[in-house]
C-alpha cells in the first residue's frame, strides 16, 4: 500500500495584528507629483492603519507530530520579524528597511516576506499576506 500522505503539501496560516504610522511619499517624486499620486495618504504628518498580517507556510506532514510546522513556533517567528519590528512604529521612521522604499501594503509584504525566510524552514514558506484595510490587501509569494 503506497502512503500517499507522504507526498501532499498541507498549508497553515497564522494571523496577527499591528497597529503602525506612515506616509506614503516617493522621494522620486515631487512634492506636488506625490500629492496628486497618493491624495490623503501623503499627509506630511503621515497617518495609520491596523494591519493584520497572514503569514502562510507549506509542508508535508510530519507523521510523528502530525504537523507541517509547530504553530507555537510560527508564532515566535512571526513576533520577531512583524510585532517587534512594525507594532506601534512610524514605519519610515523607525524601520531602516523603508529608508528608501515607499511604505506601501505591497513593499510592507515583501518586507516581511524577507524577515521571515530568514528564520523559517527553507522552502516552507508559501505567502505573506499583507491587509492594510478591510477592503485592500496585498500579497506576496516569492
Amino acid at each position: 500500500m503506497v502512503d500517499r500522505q507522504s507526498h501532499r503539501a498541507v498549508y497553515i496560516s497564522r494571523t496577527e495584528s499591528f497597529s503602525a504610522a506612515h506616509r506614503l511619499h516617493s522621494r522620486h517624486l515631487s512634492d506636488e507629483e506625490n500629492k496628486e499620486l497618493y491624495g490623503p495618504c501623503n499627509n506630511a504628518n503621515g497617518h495609520g492603519h491596523n494591519y493584520k498580517v497572514e503569514v502562510i507556510v507549506k509542508g508535508k506532514v510530519d507523521p510523528v507530530t502530525g504537523m507541517v510546522m509547530n504553530i507555537t513556533d510560527l508564532k515566535g517567528f512571526m513576533k520577531s520579524c512583524i510585532m517587534e519590528q512594525l507594532d506601534h512604529k512610524n514605519i519610515d521612521l523607525d524601520v531602516p528597511y523603508f529608508k528608501d522604499k515607499v511604505s506601501t501594503a505591497e513593499n510592507i509584504a515583501v518586507f516581511i516576506w524577507d524577515q521571515m525566510q530568514e528564520l523559517l524552514p527553507e522552502g516552507s514558506l508559501y505567502e505573506v499576506k499583507v491587509h492594510e484595510t478591510d477592503k485592500n490587501v496585498a500579497f506576496y509569494r516569492g
